[in-house]
Formats: C-alpha cells, sequence, structure tokens
C-alpha cells in the first residue's frame, strides 16, 4: 500500500441557485474548467502526470452531460492524455471521486489525479434526470421513494428533535459562516470565478444570510407539508405504525440552500509531490460508503462512521474535527448526539444551511474546509460524511501533515 496524500484543494464561492445569482450565466463546463485551471497554476504540475480525473455530477444530463469531466480537462488547457469521468452518487458524488482516485494511488495503479465535482443547480435544475426510483410504478410500487425533506422531516420526528432545535442549527450555521467568510478562514480554497470576458462575477460564498435570527426563522412555513400530504406521509407511516403522524419542522431555512459551484482536490503520492516540490497538506487514511434505510434515506452518515472507526480502529475521540453535510439541521444534530460529539468540533465554520449544497461538489468541498480548519487549529485528524438519497452515504478519515 502507498501513501495517498492531498496537495491542495480550491473551490469555487458558492453562487446563488437562481436566475439572479451570480454564477447563473457561467456553464457547468467553465465551472470545472476554470477550478482545474486554478488548481494547476497554484501547484505547477506538469498536467501528463495526471493520471485521472473524475468529477461528481448529480444531474449529468444537458450541459452537465457528456462526460463534462474530459471536456473540462480539455477546456482548461490539460494535456489532451488525460483521461476524465463522471460520476452520479447523489450527493456523496464528490467525495466519492476524490476516493476512488486516492484509491488508485493506494494501490500502485495511479501516482497523482484530481478528484472533485460541478453542480450548476440554476441552469440544470434538481430532478432534471428524472430516474426510475422517482418515476417507474414498477419500481416505487416495491420501494416507494421517499424525498428528502420528508425523510428529513420523519427522522426529527422519530428522533424527537423540535422545530426550535433545528431553527436554533440553522441560526448557528449561518452565524458561522459569516464569520469563517469576514475573519478568512476559507481564503486559501476559494478561487474566484470569472465570466467570459475574464471579469470576476464572484469571489466571495453569496447565500449566506448573517442576519438570520430565531424570529426570522419561526416565521418560516414548514417546506415539505405539501409532498406529505400527496401520499408520502402515510408511506412514512406504513413503514413506522408507531408514529402518529410525521411532525413537518423543517423549513427553507433550516435546510440546505440551492447553489451553484465546483471543487478539485489534488491527490497523488510522494514521488510526485517530491518531482513537483509540492509539500503534501494532509494523507488519506480510511474511507467508505455504505447503504442503509432508503425510506429515511438520510441516516447513512451514523452507520458509514461506525464501518469507518471500526475499519480504522479509531474511536470516536481520536477525531478532531468533522464536517457533517447539513442537508437538512437534523442531519448533524442527530451526528452529534449519537456520537456525543462537542458542537465546536462539528462544522464550525458553518454548512450547507448557509453556504448553500452544490450537490455533485458538495463532498469536495468540505474536504478542503476540513483540512484548512485542520491547519488553523494545528489539529491532527478530522473526519467527512455526507449523507445520500436511497439510504446512501460516505465518510473519509484524513490526517495533516
Amino acid at each position: 500500500m502507498h501513501d495517498a496524500f492531498i496537495y491542495d484543494a480550491v473551490r469555487t464561492p458558492r453562487g446563488k441557485g437562481r436566475n439572479t445569482g451570480a454564477l447563473h450565466e457561467v456553464t457547468p463546463v467553465s465551472l470545472a474548467a476554470q477550478i482545474l485551471t486554478a488548481l494547476r497554476q497554484r501547484n505547477g504540475f506538469d498536467s501528463r502526470e495526471i493520471e485521472d480525473v473524475g468529477l461528481g455530477v448529480v444531474m449529468p444530463l444537458g450541459e452537465q452531460g457528456a462526460d463534462l469531466a474530459r471536456t473540462a480537462l480539455l477546456v482548461a488547457g490539460y494535456d489532451q492524455a488525460v483521461p476524465g469521468y463522471q460520476l452520479n452518487r447523489f450527493c456523496v458524488s464528490g467525495l466519492d471521486t476524490v476516493n476512488q482516485i486516492v484509491a488508485g494511488v493506494m494501490a500502485g495503479q495511479i501516482e497523482a489525479g484530481i478528484g472533485g465535482g460541478v453542480e450548476s443547480m440554476t441552469r440544470v435544475p434538481i430532478g432534471s434526470d428524472g430516474g426510475a426510483i422517482y418515476t417507474d410504478p414498477a419500481v416505487t410500487r416495491q420501494f416507494a421513494y421517499m424525498p428528502n425533506g420528508v425523510a428529513a422531516d420523519l427522522i426529527a420526528t422519530r428522533e424527537g428533535f423540535s422545530r426550535e432545535a433545528l431553527d436554533n442549527y440553522a441560526m448557528q450555521s449561518q452565524q458561522r459562516a459569516a464569520r469563517a467568510r469576514d475573519t478568512g478562514s476559507f481564503a486559501r480554497s476559494l478561487v474566484p470565478v470569472q465570466d467570459v470576458l475574464g471579469n470576476v462575477v464572484l469571489a466571495q460564498d453569496e447565500a449566506i444570510r448573517a442576519a438570520t435570527t430565531m424570529e426570522d426563522l419561526a416565521h418560516l412555513a414548514p417546506a415539505f407539508a405539501a409532498a406529505g400530504a400527496q401520499g408520502f406521509d402515510a408511506i412514512g407511516l406504513r413503514r413506522y405504525p408507531e408514529l402518529e403522524a410525521i411532525e413537518h419542522l423543517h423549513t427553507s431555512g433550516s435546510s440546505s440552500a440551492i447553489v451553484d459551484g465546483a471543487a478539485a482536490v489534488l491527490v497523488g503520492n510522494q514521488a510526485f509531490g517530491e518531482r513537483h516540490g509540492l509539500k503534501p497538506r494532509a494523507r488519506v487514511r480510511y474511507f467508505a460508503s455504505i447503504a442503509s434505510e432508503p425510506m429515511m434515506n438520510l441516516g447513512g452518515p451514523l452507520p458509514v462512521t461506525h464501518k469507518l472507526l471500526s475499519r480504522s480502529g479509531l474511536s470516536i475521540r481520536d477525531i478532531d474535527l468533522f464536517e457533517v453535510n447539513e442537508a437538512f439541521a437534523v442531519v448533524p444534530l442527530l451526528y452529534q448526539r449519537a456520537f456525543a460529539i462537542d458542537p465546536d468540533r462539528i462544522n464550525v465554520n458553518g454548512g450547507a444551511i448557509a453556504l448553500g449544497h452544490p450537490l455533485g461538489a458538495t463532498g469536495a468541498m468540505l474536504l478542503g474546509t476540513l483540512i484548512d480548519e485542520l491547519e488553523r487549529r494545528d489539529a491532527e485528524r478530522g473526519l467527512v460524511t455526507l449523507c445520500a438519497a436511497a439510504g446512501q452515504a460516505t465518510a473519509t478519515i484524513v490526517e495533516r501533515i
């Protein structure tokens, strides 16, 4: 086995996922190409030595189809010999591509590669891809699909989380993200996005609502009650008859924001770094993916963490910092409670509730944020995990060099 080192991690700012958002006019291939260009410029490697590039893309159609990664590499001026692929395992895709590159390096099959992801949620809206899990009656009769928002409310109801607890967490995410932005905690990884004329259109995360208060959040209506009333509540209650009803507690304020963005992580072995004079920032030690109860949908971070800790021989106390994707407030709250984690060790710079969740890119973004914070705190070890639709999850443990 060879060590797999992370040499750098970069990301775009997240742009609001609407027609008025700063990144709306920037195509997905341009977002990906700009981030790949920045990674090469910052590290000065010969692109011919990059042996594989994977990008997570959760809506891989239209402008995000036809193997966007290979196209972006060509647009970014990488050598024509560099192969690329796109991957869709829902929200874990950006972390999975990094882990796949890591696996290749560990196995000695490649010396260096890039993992990451891109998602333009304004230009290719969520749900655009259809899919049998949503639309084929022959499938849905066997495996009833539960929308993520209804699943979040189902988990919150089962686990006894109150609307106030979810709102309080959401406000904390906004405050932490605003503080991180204002103090420059994101600066090392951020790459400003340019338009076709070379003008910077976005240099900072756009979706943060720093002035959010508990009163503001209390005025928001439940976001998923209508979906529940369409029959999904009844499906959930058949599966969990001990519940009298599903309380719809999540709102737009306690759910991840829809945004656009891209990220990339440079991974290589020791020889690659030495040839290019690069100092490794972190070593990837362990990673795992799992699938669990599909109706719960978002509960995967717990079992994947148990699996990862068992495989590594580590305990939860051996992890200094955690990044748990804030798909909905209940996900990190349940994780924090289940593992008895100090709130000051989890999502310390806010998360997707404040910053946004650009589906295929988020996993790579969280990994970069984690490494940046380990360095700032002179901490040793961190864990990043994300849930994904249909009960899936991925987690990765890194050690700072």
